[in-house]
Formats: structure tokens, C-alpha cells, sequence
């Protein structure tokens, strides 16, 4: 089979290769996947250029956790049935040297979901990091029912699911934060109230005004590093933040604010869901994936040859949305 795949961190120019690997067969439990799209990730990139570490848990590494195509082969204990299901892939390259960046991929038969018909198998690898991680943070300890909600970086991958998902569970004022007039359209048609530039607007004096000068119930956060003074300016005593993400190692932290109004921070990863959040969100997408009521803002569709563009595009933030490269035509 066709795959990328690199030996060493670094450019993705430089350190991705594209070559015949071995087919993988699926084992007892597991199912193989016909690759359609893997969806490439901030995660993605990051582990690939070196960000975290330097050394690479595995000789080779085919990158990617989430993707889509179609089960091919199943294992022993897996319903036949199964054969020739659409699916969408969680968690394929999270401890594990193979991920979805080739043209087969094996899993445990738990991580390939049923795609219900109609969604196009696209926005199928866009759901594994960005709207399980969305869900997760308007979701957790209790919802956002009845609540005024934040979202930083409305028209970025888990932020406009964020958005869409708010309204969903019943937010009564979804806020976002964006960097520029594309971005705030995006993040208006996903279902904002209320859009705010930070470069050009007082994000602090807005979201007082209105919540009435009280700060708002939830925050879900791309970037607490740089975030983090103006949100616990803005949320309400008691509130919630929901982080998932940060620009930077270390995030500073104002401690008498936040014991003083009884702040919540919740940091959390969504490759470490536990297995009753992750049936939630599994049942929670495919009923919202089934109804029709999720937009996927996918920004670009590259071939598996033009992976290193793919890598770039996420990593330099290049363009608005996902972006997915196509490994097979699975249907």
C-alpha cells in the first residue's frame, strides 16, 4: 500500500516520504480500513516538525489519528456485516505507528464508527480531534443549557464545531473571538450571537455588557497562554473554563482572582477521553451527524502526493477550516 510516513522529525518537506509499505491485516477484534481521507491535525504537524520531543516513539511513523473510508477486512469476533461499512476513525495514530495517512489502516473495531448516510466521507476525518474535542467542552460537567458561552477562535477547526454544538445543547449566547472579517463570518453562519475581532475590539467590555456585567458561564479555550488574563477578566464567579489548547508550555494564572470568584479550569485531552465520555460523544455526533445539523468547514482537499503542502497549511495556519488529503476513491 501507498503511505507517508517519516523516520525523523523536522520540515515536513524534508522528512516525509511517500512509499510502498506493508498492507496491514486485521487481527482478532480489529477491522481494516480502505483509507478514503485522513484528516491532518495541529497534533499532526506538531509531532511530525518535533515541537514536543525529538524522538520518535516508533522506527517508522505513518501519521495521523483521524480519517475515513471504508471497512475491507474484518477480524475474527467482528460482525461480518460489517464489511463495506462507511466509517470515521478516532485515536489511529495515538500510541500507535500506523495512523490513517495510507491506504489501509488497521484498528481495534471500537475506533472505526459507522458514517450514517448522506455525510460525505470528508467531513468524516474531520471528526475524531476537532468535534469530539468540541463536544467534550461544551459538553462536560453538566453543559452549557441556559448558559452564555465563549468560544476563542470561532472559524478554527474545534471552534466552529464548538459554536454550532453550544447552540445545539442550548446556550442562550454564544459569543466568539476572531482575527479577521472571513474568520467572523464563519463563526456567524456556525451560529454565533455575537462576534468580536480581538485585534480591533474590547473583548473584556464586550462580554460584560452582555452578560450584564457578570462574565460569562463557559469558556472554551484555544490558547490559554495567550488568553488567559483576558478570560478570567471575563468569566462569571463559578464559571468554567474548558482549555484544549495553548500556544505556549507554561500558562500564567492570576490566583487571587480565580480563588476569589471560584474559577474552574479544566484542562483536558481528547485522546484521553474515558470510555463512558467517549460513548457520549460517539452517540452525540452520530445523532446530530444523522439529523444533518453539523456544517464541516473543510479549506482544502489535497492528494496523499501533496502531503507536505497538507502539513504546511496547518501549521502556518494558511487557511480557514480543516484540511483532509485523499488516500483512495472509497465510496
Amino acid at each position: 500500500m501507498l503511505a507517508a510516513s517519516y523516520t525523523r522529525v523536522g520540515p515536513a518537506d524534508e522528512v516525509l516520504e511517500i512509499n510502498e509499505q506493508p498492507t496491514p491485516v486485521a487481527g482478532d477484534g480489529e477491522v481494516r480500513v480502505r483509507v478514503a481521507w485522513s484528516g491532518v491535525n495541529p497534533s499532526d504537524v506538531k509531532s511530525r516538525a518535533g515541537t514536543r520531543t525529538k524522538t520518535l516513539a516508533f522506527e517508522r511513523i505513518i501519521p495521523h489519528s483521524d480519517g475515513s473510508g471504508v471497512i475491507d477486512q474484518v477480524g475474527a469476533g467482528v460482525d461480518p456485516a460489517r464489511l463495506g461499512q462507511r466509517v470515521w476513525l478516532w485515536n489511529a495514530a495515538w500510541k500507535r505507528a500506523h495512523g490513517t495517512a495510507a491506504e489501509h489502516v488497521v484498528l481495534p473495531q471500537s475506533q472505526a464508527v459507522a458514517l450514517p448516510d448522506g455525510v460525505d466521507l470528508a467531513a468524516g476525518a474531520c471528526l475524531g480531534i476537532p468535534a469530539l474535542t468540541a463536544w467534550q467542552a461544551v459538553a462536560m460537567e453538566g453543559g452549557v443549557q441556559g448558559q452564555t458561552v465563549l468560544v476563542a477562535g470561532g472559524a478554527g477547526a474545534v471552534g466552529h464545531y464548538a459554536i454550532q454544538m453550544a447552540r445545539l445543547l442550548g446556550a442562550r449566547h454564544v459569543i466568539s473571538t476572531v482575527s479577521n472579517d472571513a474568520k467572523a463570518e464563519l463563526a456567524r453562519s456556525a451560529g454565533a450571537h455575537q462576534v468580536l475581532n480581538y485585534r480591533r475590539d474590547d473583548v473584556v467590555a464586550a462580554c460584560l455588557a452582555a452578560t450584564g456585567g457578570v462574565g460569562v458561564d463557559r469558556i472554551v479555550e484555544v490558547d490559554a497562554a495567550a488568553n488567559m488574563a483576558l478570560d478570567q477578566q471575563v468569566l462569571r464567579s463559578g464559571g468554567r473554563m474548558a482549555i484544549y489548547g495553548s500556544g505556549a508550555a507554561e500558562v500564567p494564572v492570576q490566583f487571587f482572582p480565580a480563588i476569589v470568584k471560584n474559577q474552574h479550569l479544566d484542562f483536558f485531552i481528547v485522546y484521553e477521553q474515558t470510555a463512558e465520555q467517549r460513548a457520549a460523544g460517539l452517540g452525540q455526533l452520530t445523532s446530530w451527524l444523522s439529523a444533518g445539523q453539523l456544517q464541516h468547514q473543510i479549506a482544502a482537499r489535497l492528494p496523499l502526493q501533496r502531503m507536505a503542502e497538507a502539513h504546511r497549511l496547518v501549521e502556518t495556519g494558511a487557511v480557514i477550516g480543516n484540511v483532509v488529503v485523499q488516500l483512495s476513491d472509497a465510496v
